[in-house]
């Protein structure tokens, strides 16, 4: 169709323009529990090296636990050897994924002590070695990237010590040569709960592995430590008293035989006198 002169063609209708709604940055992400346990561990150790003052520490841990993003966390390390980078979101100990696998751990004591306990992220497999020495792994305060640990454990004339919280389910598939190899099989409730499974072998030597009891039992254990003390003392006082008493009954029949022999002498000697 021609247009004439003056004529206007078909109006074009607008367009839409698609909205992506913006990202979020690094800074804005919201901070974890984790996060600030993390931050508040880099603060207590610059406190103890002598990079912080009381004052100072008191008032970067009040404004760790009051950040809500990680951005907040930021500033208050910044500063700090160990808090040079931008904290980055820890997982928490709930979420197990192939991505936050780390390497074999090593623990190696020959005539020493070695041990791995606190807050840590557990590896997907553990070796642990002791000849002539100890060994010590306690998971009651880790973080597991992963569901499952194994540790592989060998002993000899040594001890490896295997501590584990009451919700981790623990297995075990070892064996003892002349020695010792003790492992408290747990399943936990949770079917998504971590499992360790232990596994070696004990010659001439020790391996234990069980769940941490919980803080109930501990101040059972002390109640019960504190009446056994209550309940001695008592015995040894009711013993202090009965071994006075038995003392003062005979010191006085000490006396009393004293007495009656010193009345014979004198029985005596008058019947001598006066004949």
């Amino acid at each position: 169709m021609k247009l004439t002169k003056g004529e206007a063609g078909p109006r074009a209708e607008p367009v839409a323009e698609a909205t992506v709604p913006p990202a979020v940055a690094g800074s804005d992400i919201r901070a974890s529990d984790a996060d600030r346990d993390r931050v508040a561990e880099i603060l207590r150790e610059a406190l103890a090296e002598g990079r912080l003052d009381a004052e100072e520490h008191a008032e970067r841990i009040d404004a760790v636990y009051r950040a809500k993003t990680m951005g907040e966390l930021e500033p208050v390390v910044r500063d700090l050897p160990a808090g040079g980078a931008r904290p980055e979101p820890e997982p928490s100990p709930r979420e197990y994924g192939a991505g936050g696998q780390a390497a074999d751990q090593n623990l190696v004591a020959i005539f020493s002590a070695a041990n791995c306990k606190g807050r840590w992220r557990v590896p997907p497999r553990i070796n642990a070695v002791a000849i002539f020495g100890s060994v010590e792994i306690d998971l009651t305060e880790a973080v597991f990237p992963q569901q499952r640990v194994q540790i592989n454990v060998t002993s000899v004339f040594g001890s490896v010590e295997v501590r584990v919280p009451e919700n981790i389910t623990l297995r075990s598939s070892g064996s003892g040569i002349l020695g010792s190899f003790e492992v408290e099989t747990h399943e936990a409730a949770d079917g998504e709960a971590p499992e360790v499974d232990v596994q070696g072998f004990a010659l001439l030597g020790s391996v234990e592995a069980k769940p941490k009891r919980g803080a109930w039992i501990r101040d059972l254990r002390d109640r019960l430590r504190g009446e056994r003390r209550e309940w001695m003392d008592e015995l040894r006082a009711e013993r202090h008293a009965r071994m006075g008493e038995l003392r003062a009954e005979r010191h006085a029949r000490f006396d009393q035989l004293r007495a009656e022999r010193h009345e014979r002498r004198e029985e005596r000697r008058d019947r001598r006198r006066f004949g």
